[in-house]
């Protein structure tokens, strides 16, 4: 399923995506109209029953295709505003440094880290797919993208078993790892220069994860301007997910709606030689299959 959240007439609600339509059904109007009970009023509460809630969403959607007039609880995606997935997470949104070695090595690593690298970036950072994003050329000219797969947290777990950790999974997004480099490192550390307003957006949708069976088989590709950057593949991960979790929950207790970005493929435009800054005007799209595309345009 593809869960989406954003706003109509001014009311944030939230659904899961029309099958074949550019359109999203408003679970919260069909949960009322039906008489659905104790339904969930906001997406990270719904995320904490896992499947539970998953199915719940799939019976209330097929409710409502089938009513009488099912147009009454669908929205084309032209007449909604869209918000990232999770609109704002409980706490700062997770990240994972150097998580590919291609990557690594070219930011100037000699080689791939043998420990997790955790940095995290402000929950005040996250950005909806197709919202216009600020430069910052008042704080920054080194700019930079980092397309990356995202976890969503659906359960919550303190030291977590790494055989356990994908139970505490709900589901995937993609996200951009935005990144003021000059900041990041006249500063000798990463918050300042990853959480800039608008230097985390994620979306389109979350995809529940039982319809991504394998989350190291996906290719990820980045473009600036319809030119393709990175060309990466989650099955190079060094770390992948099920450690990310267990280590990571080793120290901070994972909640629902927490986000874990998993690290980002070579290409980034530090790496380029010469270097290649984002400027004014310039379109992010990260693609991750299964996903969808992230698509963001710099202002």
């Amino acid at each position: 399923m593809k869960l989406l959240s954003f706003k109509y007439k001014g009311k944030t609600r939230f659904g899961p995506k029309v099958k074949k339509e550019e359109a999203v059904w408003d679970v919260l109007l069909i949960a009322e109209t039906f008489g659905e009970k104790d339904f969930p009023s906001t997406i990270v509460e719904g995320i904490a029953s896992g499947m539970e809630f998953v199915e719940k969403v799939r019976k209330l959607a097929e409710q409502a295709r089938v009513s009488e007039n099912p147009e009454q609880f669908k929205y084309a995606f032209k007449d909604i505003e869209w918000l990232a997935p999770i609109p704002r997470t409980p706490k700062n949104i997770l990240c994972v440094g150097k998580n590919y070695a291609d990557h690594a090595a070219e930011m100037g690593s000699d080689a791939p880290p043998e420990k997790l690298m955790i940095f995290t970036k402000s929950p005040t950072a996250i950005a909806a797919d197709g919202q216009e994003l600020p430069i910052h050329s008042e704080v920054t000219e080194n700019l930079d993208y980092e397309g990356e797969l995202a976890v969503v947290i659906g359960k919550k777990g303190s030291k977590i078993p790494k055989q356990l950790s994908y139970d505490h999974v709900f589901g995937y997004t993609i996200a951009n790892d935005v990144t003021a480099r000059d900041v990041q490192y006249a500063h000798k550390q990463f918050f300042l220069g990853k959480s800039l307003d608008g230097s985390c957006p994620m979306g389109p949708y979350i995809v529940t994860k039982d319809e991504i069976p394998d989350a190291h088989q996906l290719s990820v590709v980045t473009k600036v301007n319809d030119e393709v950057r990175q060309n990466g593949h989650t099955s190079d991960m060094i770390f992948k997910i099920d450690e990310l979790i267990a280590e990571v929950s080793k120290y901070v207790t994972l909640e629902p709606g927490d986000v874990i970005m998993t690290g980002t493929p070579a290409g980034v435009g530090k790496g380029m030689n010469p270097p290649v800054f984002l400027k004014k005007g310039d379109t992010v799209k990260i693609s991750i299959e299964g996903i969808g595309t992230l698509v963001n345009r710099f202002v």
